[in-house]
């Protein structure tokens, strides 16, 4: 008679398996994938170098100096729709984890390791890649031009930062004042507005009023109640902000072009935030069947996943492109003319090309770092240094400007964050009454709006 085996011991699920992850709301990830794919494009479109006769080198954002431009960029001026999809998101997110019994550290932890990951790992390869260039003799301007195509990214990395740690203040607030909060952060834009002829410098407390209050437009669209925002009101809406748009830059008291009211951000992108806000809303039926179409949730799921590495990462390749354009015998058409027109699908097929790889090697860092059932939240000081640690030198790059040196620092201080905020807490969500032994529950009931829960 052998000897009967002894049964293996089940696995013990981790906590990860026992969260059930919530639905997403396809519109969010649609009007998402349209804003990235509307910025890559745009910018294959506004970054032109240029080699002068005397071997100097610059660049031209040719858009800009487009006469036709600054009208249509009022409508494809996307960035105030990223921060209203982001409050959504963001709001639920908060929700979701203060139900489980999570802290405002915890939530902090989880968003600065989604965005700080990627970025340490961009900073590190470009600090690398372009020492190494320096090194070999490449032209110190064009080392400089590939540099400020790397910085120009972290403006929004700052920005949504900014916006998104602030999320369980502003979440208080809104819920005990929806429209005084969203009226006293506008108060604070236009106050700062304002007073930056005076003090130049306090332009940029507008990155956090002014994205905080566009954020805010995404709390009140996940919390409206079906049917609320009827179609003749979200219309007027529309009109109402666009028109107050067109007077106060017709009176001239901000510029007509978006771009120069971008950075620093002013009122101007709040307004844009209302309007888009509101479209977003509007055209929400039109949106759920398209999304709907299999093609669609393939492609819109695929970026989604990568769509930090894809924003980080597309505008360093295309300036190390350019630069490499500069040093090479191809063609350079003059900005503008019929020639480079006709060149822009290649360069943008080009910089497609490149991200694939970059995707392939770095774009898990954008998913849900694995953590064990036993993992820890991280003490509050180590978060709070993370936070220090990672707007100290995206400070330093906004106000004087992203060199060589600074990257090096950027990518070190960065990582540090990164150590310092460890691995992501999973928490289970609290057991509804009728669950059975052992279930972890459900989600926490969705708003009329559900929308996408990011870790």
């Amino acid at each position: 008679m052998g000897v009967p085996q002894q049964k293996r011991p089940p696995r013990q699920a981790s906590a990860v398996q026992n969260v059930r992850a919530p639905e997403r709301d396809p519109v969010i990830d649609l009007a998402r994938f349209f804003c990235l794919a509307l910025v890559v494009v745009g910018h294959t479109m506004m970054v032109s170098p240029v080699l002068h006769a005397d071997g100097t080198v610059t660049t031209e954002n040719t858009l800009a100096l487009q006469d036709w431009f600054e009208p249509i960029i009022w409508i494809f001026m996307v960035m105030p729709l990223f921060f209203v999809a982001g409050g959504i998101t963001g709001l639920q997110s908060w929700r979701r984890l203060r139900a489980s019994g999570g802290s405002g550290f915890e939530f902090a932890q989880a968003r600065l390791l989604r965005l700080v990951r990627p970025a340490a790992a961009l900073l590190a390869v470009m600090f690398a890649g372009l020492w190494a260039a320096r090194l070999l003799g490449v032209e110190p301007q064009v080392v400089e031009l590939i540099v400020t195509g790397a910085g120009m990214p972290l403006w929004f990395l700052a920005a949504y930062l900014a916006a998104q740690l602030n999320i369980p203040v502003l979440a208080a607030l809104h819920h005990r004042a929806p429209w005084l909060t969203l009226a006293g952060l506008t108060a604070l834009v236009v106050a700062v507005d304002c007073l930056r002829g005076a003090l130049p410098l306090l332009a940029y407390a507008n990155i956090l009023f002014l994205w905080c209050a566009v954020q805010q437009l995404g709390f009140i669209l996940a919390d409206a109640a079906p049917g609320s925002l009827g179609a003749s009101r979200l219309v007027g809406i529309i009109v109402a902000s666009n028109l107050l748009l067109g007077l106060v830059t017709g009176l001239g008291l901000y510029r007509g072009n978006m771009l120069v009211n971008l950075n620093p951000p002013n009122f101007c992108l709040l307004l844009l935030g209302v309007a888009q806000a509101a479209a977003l809303q509007l055209s929400r039926p039109l949106l759920v069947t398209a999304a709907a179409a299999k093609w669609v949730r393939a492609v819109v799921g695929l970026a989604g996943r990568r769509a930090m590495t894809v924003y980080l990462w597309h505008l360093p390749l295309l300036a190390t492109m350019s630069g490499l354009v500069l040093l090479s015998d191809l063609p350079k058409p003059s900005a503008g003319t019929a020639a480079w027109w006709w060149s822009r699908p290649l360069v943008l097929l080009c910089v497609v090309s490149l991200l694939l790889p970059v995707l392939a090697l770095f774009g898990r860092l954008e998913e849900r770092p694995t953590a064990s059932a036993h993992s820890r939240r991280r003490p509050a000081a180590a978060v709070l240094t993370a936070v220090v640690v990672v707007f100290v030198p995206v400070a330093d790059a906004a106000f004087n400007g992203l060199t060589l040196a600074l990257l090096g620092g950027g990518a070190a201080c960065f990582a540090l964050a990164v150590l310092l905020l460890g691995r992501m807490p999973v928490r289970a969500l609290p057991a509804p009454a009728d669950a059975a032994p052992g279930d972890s529950g459900g989600p926490l009931p969705q708003a009329p709006l559900s929308a996408n829960v990011e870790p």
